[in-house]
């Protein structure tokens, strides 16, 4: 492991998927494309029809070609009932009762964090203009998420042990994972991933760009490894992938592709990828990846805008439900789509061949030994200080401070599209590009009406 780079990646045989950008709309070249589809809009009953996150479904899934992959069409057509999963399921009995009926009487799973510097201001209306990483008293919604899967898959999974990465953060960008142990080892149930989680935090620089593409990758080669055993690869995310503003309309940016290529790329394993939005959002472009990515071997991905569902007026007891229930109601389809299509127990010989970096943290924790921290540890051993508002989070001593010339550079960047130099202030201070700072009403950072605009140069 070491220095060694987790971008460094060996598809075998199977062709690259990093091609250039495609359209959603242009006719499919795709050996695995579908036909179009009509899919009337569906939603459990608990859904706000008039969500302001969710556009308006789509009649008809578009064809496309995401990245001209180009390997050798299947000789057997693709089986319609795998094309699209409706969210058909209404009660969390139903999820558990059609979890054991289709056989899954155990799950590994796999957990990856969303580290990018939005997290900063995404929680302006839904987490107290907090950061959504701000450690404290109480959970916050990052916490809340893996707490609630933890409470609800923990009977699936039989050896309680969880793969933990981190994405997004100064030292993995758009490019890498890091592990959540420097030695590659495994979190002993949810109670170690909050935790860890805790010790992490306050040592991260949260950066950018945004790409879901490396901890799917992660994820692959760790079905790769197992031997082809079912995984349930659990992202959470404040936003969407990073689209910068001279992507042409109608064309994906290159973290967007990566992310399409790498989905469809999973669908060739026993691997489902849920993906929890926390925070403001929008998320209208992972209801795109939801829904109408023809492209795959089975629909083997599913969103839940966690805030939409935790900002309800109802009881705790039945939030936690029903956001347990959108994660999970279609985990029994796209099972059950993995074993009628002989996915599972299979070597691929041609995964991602992902390799982890140490987490960017030099301490000596207790949890870094290899003894197994007791599954009742006290979240308050591990509480940092609270921090104010605008400080970072990174709260590491100096001797782990980054080099000076990386933070000046990372300074010098748009802190929304992280790709063009900061050259507009606003009057409260803060900077972006142009490009993005051009429409803006309020300011992305201290959430303050933007009453004057200067350009520099």
């Amino acid at each position: 492991m070491g220095g060694t780079s987790s971008k460094d990646v060996n598809w075998g045989e199977s062709p690259s998927l990093r091609a250039t950008s495609s359209s959603w709309n242009y006719p499919s070249q795709s050996p695995y494309a579908q036909e179009n589809q009509h899919y009337p809009p569906q939603a459990p009953p608990y859904y706000n029809q008039e969500n302001q996150y969710y556009p308006a479904p789509r009649t008809s899934a578009p064809t496309q070609s995401y990245g001209g992959y180009t390997t050798e069409p299947p000789k057997k057509k693709l089986d319609r009932r795998y094309s699209r999963i409706a969210d058909g399921y209404t009660s969390l009995e139903q999820v558990t009762e059609a979890l054991i009926h289709a056989g899954l009487e155990s799950s590994n799973l796999i957990v990856g964090i969303d580290f990018t510097k939005s997290n900063e201001w995404t929680g302006a209306r839904s987490f107290n203009r907090k950061n959504l990483h701000h450690i404290g008293e109480s959970l916050n919604p990052y916490e809340q998420a893996i707490s609630i899967i933890g409470k609800t898959l923990a009977a699936f999974d039989e050896d309680n042990l969880i793969p933990c990465f981190g994405f997004g953060d100064a030292s993995t960008h758009d490019q890498d994972v890091f592990s959540f142990y420097p030695d590659e080892r495994y979190c002993y149930g949810f109670e170690e991933v909050l935790t860890r989680y805790r010790e992490i935090v306050p040592h991260l620089r949260l950066a950018g760009p945004t790409s879901f593409a490396p901890v799917i990758e992660m994820a692959m080669t760790i079905v790769e490894q197992s031997g082809g055993q079912y995984h349930v690869l659990l992202i959470i995310a404040d936003g969407q992938v990073t689209r910068s503003v001279d992507t042409e309309h109608g064309r994906l940016s290159p973290q967007e592709q990566m992310t399409v290529d790498a989905i469809v790329q999973a669908s060739k394993y026993p691997l489902s990828i849920v993906l929890v939005g926390v925070g403001d959002g929008p998320w209208d472009t992972m209801k795109e990846f939801d829904d109408n990515i023809p492209a795959r071997d089975f629909d083997n991905f599913q969103f839940v805008n966690f805030t939409e569902i935790m900002s309800k007026n109802v009881n705790l007891s039945r939030k936690e439900a029903e956001f347990a229930l959108a994660a999970l109601m279609e985990i029994p389809s796209q099972y059950k789509a993995t074993i009628e299509l002989n996915l599972l127990g299979k070597h691929k010989g041609s995964s991602p061949g992902r390799v982890a970096l140490p987490p960017p943290v030099v301490d000596k924790a207790p949890s870094f030994s290899s003894s197994k921290p007791s599954r009742h540890t006290s979240f308050q051993q591990s509480v940092p200080p609270p921090y104010e508002e605008s400080t970072p989070v990174s709260t590491a001593p100096p001797a782990t401070a980054p080099p000076a010339t990386a933070t000046a550079y990372e300074n010098m960047m748009c802190p929304i599209c992280l790709t063009n130099k900061k050259d507009m202030a606003f009057g409260c201070g803060h900077q972006t590009c142009w490009e993005c700072g051009i429409d803006l009403d309020i300011c992305p950072i201290c959430r303050r009406l933007i009453q004057a605009r200067i350009r520099l140069y």
